[in-house]
């Protein structure tokens, strides 16, 4: 190859320059500093002699990226790692709820069992235990067996302790006037959520 062709070739870049010394011929696309007549990158950055300490300000950029990622990447983890420890707790919960419940619903009662009331449960000697409508307070000293809680049923048949009874009452006084007024709900069903300012 003719040196005067290799010297003007001398601003090619690195790999082309190469291939040429090695009498192989490779096209490259054409570099256009203004493609379409637009600069896309500015010209002093390109052109200046690059200064070493830019390279570091770069890595310790790219590093310190890293570290942010990770770290919104563990926020967010322990709020899902939150998130399923509580729903651990309430699986657990419901089911002891569950098996209370059950096991109430299978204790002995010769009345007809209605939502809304009070049912006292009492234990004989023999182990069975029974409902009664009658309070330990009513039977006053001649209560003939012990005593082991006093429980209200629900519309959904389930059973609350008496102790917990004013807060669920509270609950669900809640809910029915939730129920019983439908603005709670945007009228308008569409992904934008119009009607929530409505």
């Amino acid at each position: 190859m003719l040196t005067g062709e290799l010297e003007a070739r001398r601003t090619a870049v690195p790999w082309e320059l190469e291939a040429i010394e090695h009498s192989v011929v490779v096209n490259l696309v054409e570099t256009s500093t203004a493609p379409s007549g637009m600069e896309l990158v500015s010209s002093y950055q390109t052109n200046r002699v690059g200064d070493p300490m830019d390279l570091v300000a770069l890595a310790e950029q790219v590093q310190k990226g890293d570290d942010f990622v990770k770290a919104n990447a563990c926020n967010k983890l322990t709020v899902i790692a939150d998130q399923i420890r509580y729903l651990q707790e309430q699986a657990k919960k419901v089911l002891e709820e569950a098996k209370r419940d059950a096991d109430l619903h299978h204790a002995a009662c010769n009345i007809v069992k209605k939502p809304g009331n009070m049912y006292y449960l009492y234990q004989r000697p023999s182990g069975q235990k029974y409902f009664s409508i009658i309070s330990p307070k009513e039977w006053g000293p001649s209560c003939p067996h012990p005593f082991l809680g006093a429980f209200k049923l629900q519309p959904d048949m389930s059973w609350t302790p008496v102790d917990e009874v004013e807060k669920r009452d509270a609950e669900l006084a809640v809910m029915g006037k939730l129920l019983s007024h439908q603005t709670a709900l945007p009228p308008y069903t569409g992904p934008n959520f119009r009607g929530l300012d409505e």
